[in-house]
């Protein structure tokens, strides 16, 4: 593994951040080259080797993976699904050009393995919601929804037709206290800490009683890179992979905070983001995942709470969370 070089596309994203961390642990700094559209910021400048970026810029992409003899990339940017829906052709442009300029790189340059991260969004409202299977009825409802499936299917035909190594998690909502939440339907689950660590009541824009699956940070980390080390002959869907954690309610969260802060408070203001919740799946089936290659989660709500709480107290939130 250390003679690889990693790529990371979209690297200071919720996921992106985290993973680019873990990388370099493994791989070592200088073998992983982390890229975004946005330039680096002053407190990570030192800490990780730096490209700007564009997805869009199918010949800087490929200029450097030579630069650096890239041999794995891993492509996490995209636009998620409430920012889609307010510009879904950008948001189509970015998901679907973005994917296809990284595929064809791939190809074109020899790239041993490729992660494409999916979303409980590809599923929609007639796909069965409660322990949603690996293989089910997909009709998703948004712009993000639909351009993650479409690079689903994707990346299987240029596994099946190219022989390209492409692995996919079909991630639940990423709880995270490193970074603040960034646009999803599932981040009111990061909002809702951070108010409650900054002694804060919290607005929520989801209904109390709406499931879920979600996962935590160091959970989402473990289960890519379980995914990417696995034996190539494990990895049996090249699609995406259904994984998950546990699922639960703004409700059941803000009991679990409440057993740590009891003057805790919350209400609830649905917006445009409960109709996207309610086309989504309550629960993952991920039997396949864990008979395949051996996933298996780390955190419930109940640990996932401590440490978000503990770890949120000894930040200063007001200087990286625009209230």
């Amino acid at each position: 593994m250390q003679t690889d070089n990693i790529l990371l596309i979209g690297a200071f994203g919720q996921i992106g951040t985290e993973l680019t961390e873990a990388l370099q642990g493994i791989y070592g700094d200088a073998h992983v080259i982390a890229s975004d559209i946005r330039r680096t910021a002053p407190e990570q400048a030192g800490k990780v080797h730096f490209e700007q970026l564009n997805v869009l810029d199918a010949k800087r992409l490929g200029e450097l993976i030579d630069k650096h003899k890239i041999t794995q990339i891993y492509h996490l940017a995209a636009v998620l699904s409430a920012s889609g829906e307010q510009d879904p052709m950008f948001a189509w442009q970015l998901n679907m050009d973005g994917t296809i300029n990284v595929l064809e790189a791939a190809r074109e340059k020899g790239i041993k393995k490729v992660y494409f991260p999916s979303s409980i969004a590809v599923f929609g409202k007639d796909t069965p919601r409660h322990n949603t299977p690996q293989n089910t009825f997909m009709n998703p409802s948004t712009i993000y929804g639909i351009s993650k499936l479409a690079g689903e299917r994707w990346c299987e035909y240029y596994f099946n037709r190219y022989g390209l190594d492409v692995r996919s998690l079909r991630y639940p909502g990423i709880i995270s206290y490193k970074t603040p939440p960034g646009g999803g339907t599932t981040d009111y689950a990061v909002d809702i800490y951070y108010k409650a660590a900054m002694r804060k009541n919290f607005e929520c824009f989801l209904k109390e009683d709406t499931y879920l699956p979600m996962m935590y940070m160091p959970d989402a980390i473990k289960a890519t890179l379980d995914l990417m080390h696995a034996e190539a002959g494990k990895v049996k869907i090249r699609n995406s992979y259904n994984v998950s954690a546990m699922s639960f309610s703004p409700k059941e969260v803000a009991v679990a905070i409440r057993k740590h802060q009891p003057n805790f408070k919350v209400s609830y203001k649905p917006d445009f983001r409960q109709q996207i919740a309610d086309s989504w799946p309550t629960s993952f089936d991920d039997s396949v995942a864990r008979a395949d290659w051996g996933w298996k989660p780390t955190y419930d709500l109940e640990a996932m709470t401590a440490d978000m709480l503990t770890n949120l107290a000894e930040m200063a939130l007001e200087e990286v969370y625009d209230f």
